[in-house]
């Protein structure tokens, strides 16, 4: 056999691999790398709920606000903003009901009505200066003793004034009310009663009854009882006092006259210079109220 032939006889019968495709550069590189992560599937609350097709972009707005996701700390707010809201609201109308009568009043009744309040303030500074000058004439006075008795006896006199047990006189006013289609209550009168207390009554007679501070007024058929005695029409009320106050008190915008004309009844006020009340009390002794000095 010839050199030919025998180098073909040791050649191999099979040829060698290929590379395969994975051993270039790059499948080296790829081998080197962690293997990926699959992706994390979402949550019920991420996936994405389509819209139903053709809503517009208010209807969009409304599924997106309604029905509304509220959580507890906001309806705690919420309800907090609305009690404060609710008092706010309370304090305005209250405040509001307080001046309304007074929005709607004249200046010259504003004006009526500042004097009087200014009339009040010299009033309690006059009794105040008054206190003031008997506790001065206590300390001072030689004869504390007999200076003690003389103030005893007015003090007396005043007391028996307020209590309705002795006779009183000075200046002050006549109302006299006509009611003629009977619709004055004794809730009318007391208003009346409790108006002229306030501007600085001393004593006040209604018809042929003592008014003190424990008297008391109820309807009685077509008329008006006072501590249990029938008056009737027209009433007549005569206050000592002084003039300048007792008469505008009456006359304030939505005070006791103009309630009174409301009813149609006819109020009549007439000042003097001497108005005597002369109806009594009888004091009845308490039965187990007793001086703390016994």
């Amino acid at each position: 056999m010839s050199e030919h032939e025998s180098g073909e006889t040791t050649r191999p019968a099979v040829s060698p691999p290929r590379p395969a495709p994975d051993a270039s550069p790059l499948a080296g590189l790829r081998r080197e790398l962690p293997a990926e992560v699959p992706a994390k599937a979402p949550t019920p609350a991420e996936e994405h709920v389509p819209e139903p097709p053709g809503l517009t972009g208010r209807q969009r707005l409304v599924n997106g606000l309604w029905p509304p996701r509220v959580t507890r700390a906001q309806l705690i707010v919420a309800l907090l903003l609305f009690g404060l809201g609710f008092g706010l609201a309370v304090q305005v109308a209250s405040n509001s009901d307080g001046d309304s009568a007074l929005r709607g009043a004249r200046q010259e009744d504003l004006v009526r009505i500042l004097d009087e309040l200014d009339d009040r303030t010299e009033r309690l500074e006059d009794e105040k200066q008054g206190l003031e000058k008997q506790r001065d004439e206590l300390e001072n006075s030689s004869d504390q003793a007999e200076e003690a008795r003389k103030q005893t006896i007015e003090k007396e006199r005043q007391l028996g004034v307020l209590a309705g047990t002795v006779a009183a006189q000075g200046p002050g006013i006549t109302m006299t009310i006509e009611d003629t289609k009977g619709t004055v209550e004794a809730d009318m009168l007391l208003d009346a009663v409790q108006e002229l207390r306030a501007a600085g009554a001393e004593a006040i007679q209604v018809n042929d009854v003592r008014v003190v501070a424990g008297t008391y007024l109820t309807d009685s058929g077509n008329g008006v009882a006072v501590d249990g005695n029938k008056i009737t029409t027209p009433y007549r009320f005569k206050v000592i006092g002084k003039p300048q106050d007792l008469e505008p008190a009456l006359n304030i915008p939505g005070g006791v006259v103009q309630t009174l004309e409301k009813e149609q009844a006819t109020v009549t006020v007439e000042r003097s210079t001497k108005i005597v009340v002369d109806a009594l009390q009888v004091v009845k002794r308490p039965d187990y109220a007793r001086s703390s000095s016994q």
